[in-house]
């Protein structure tokens, strides 16, 4: 059994894997200790750890849980990957970009793959058939975008995303809809596109909040994994154990 904590600026994720299956899944807006203490006197059978955070290191979590399992890592830098990388400053590379081409590689051996975290920010990072990590690209999610037109703007206003929307807006909330959300469907599109000119026999996954917003809009074939980031901690944990 392995545990994975994914601890982000407001949320904390935890989840228990038995092989490449998750088991159990839970997650909380508190610190990360009460969580894992939870998870582990659930399933007390578990070995081994990894945790990636966007906070201060806690000690208090690392502590805890180098008691409580035969071995814990901290996901960083130096960690060991099951994928080669040719990014040139891995100390300011996201865990979620690298944990998604590890699994996409092992989920799709020998193709060329280009995952897409669809978030508050849009990456998209391509790995290839022989498990080199070529880099990406990120741009602004949805509702930064959305965001970005009523917070420098006088009199837009600021909308969500929206199911669905018109080839043209007759209110000025349509017209900002019309506008953000085909332009992002257009943008991946097109990075798509591109990426897959040079790159054949292209494999697409998008993953992230916003991930099943382009299922079914665009017109390039996608294969839709929502938890891709802890698929691929679980995966990196597994390589390092």
């Amino acid at each position: 059994m392995n545990l994975i904590l994914d601890i982000g600026n407001s949320r904390v994720k935890g989840y228990l894997f038995e092989g490449e299956r998750i088991v159990y899944k839970d997650e909380s807006s508190d610190e990360a200790v009460p969580l894992a203490r939870d998870l582990l006197d659930q399933y007390p059978e578990t070995q081994y750890g990894i945790a990636v955070s966007t906070r201060k290191e806690d000690s208090s979590l690392s502590g805890f849980l180098n008691q409580r399992l035969s071995h814990y890592i901290v996901l960083g830098s130096d960690t060991p990957l099951p994928v080669k990388s040719r990014y040139r400053t891995p100390d300011t590379l996201g865990y979620d970009r690298i944990a998604g081409v590890v699994e996409a590689h092992a989920r799709f051996l020998g193709k060329n793959v280009l995952v897409i975290d669809a978030g508050t920010a849009i990456t998209y990072d391509l790995v290839t058939a022989d498990g080199t990590y070529e880099g990406g690209n990120i741009s602004p999610g949805v509702d930064m975008r959305f965001r970005a037109l009523a917070t420098f703007t006088d009199k837009l206003p600021r909308i969500t995303i929206k199911d669905t929307f018109p080839l043209a807006g007759r209110t000025t909330e349509e017209a900002i809809a019309a506008g953000v959300e085909a332009g992002v469907i257009a943008e991946v599109d097109g990075i798509i596109d591109r990426f897959g000119k040079a790159y054949h026999d292209l494999q697409v996954i998008i993953t992230g909040g916003d991930a099943f917003f382009f299922d079914k809009k665009l017109k390039n074939s996608i294969f839709v994994l929502p938890e891709l980031t802890a698929f691929g901690l679980n995966r990196i944990l597994t390589f390092n154990v």
